[in-house]
């Protein structure tokens, strides 16, 4: 049996203040009500940054800028794996008001709060990163 894989974009999207926004998945999802750093799957064709600004549409109704990619890593899930590709992004309009339209709550959060929500696994091998880049 093949495993499946999957290619995912996030978005490490950093307020004026220095904090970082992170999503709440939504209690029906795949790895119900953790938290992640926004953005989904890639679509067969889709570029990366396409992909992305598109997701950050459709889940939040904000637009952004995607800048340069910062982190790559995989992730393995019994049953499919993952290519997990973060990339720095901004608000194009920095006042734009978030909604929940496809997640259950957002933060804005300073890394060394981060640690007080729980991540999916591909996630949190990437806030580890940040992490330590940071430090």
């Amino acid at each position: 049996m093949t495993r499946r894989h999957v290619r995912v974009v996030g978005a490490m999207l950093q307020n004026e203040m220095g904090r970082y926004l992170i999503t709440q998945r939504p209690p029906t999802a795949s790895l119900p009500l953790l938290w992640e750093f926004p953005g989904g799957r890639v679509e067969e064709g889709e570029q990366d940054t396409v992909a992305l600004a598109r997701e950050l549409l459709e889940e939040m109704g904000v637009q952004i800028q995607v800048l340069e990619q910062v982190m790559h890593t995989h992730h393995e899930y019994p049953t499919y794996d993952i290519d997990f590709r973060v990339f720095r992004c901004r608000l194009s309009h920095p006042d734009a008001e978030i909604h929940h339209l496809r997640v259950h709550d957002h933060r804005w959060v300073a890394l060394e709060e981060m640690g007080q929500y729980r991540f999916p696994d591909a996630d949190a091998k990437t806030l580890a990163r940040l992490l330590d880049l940071d430090h």
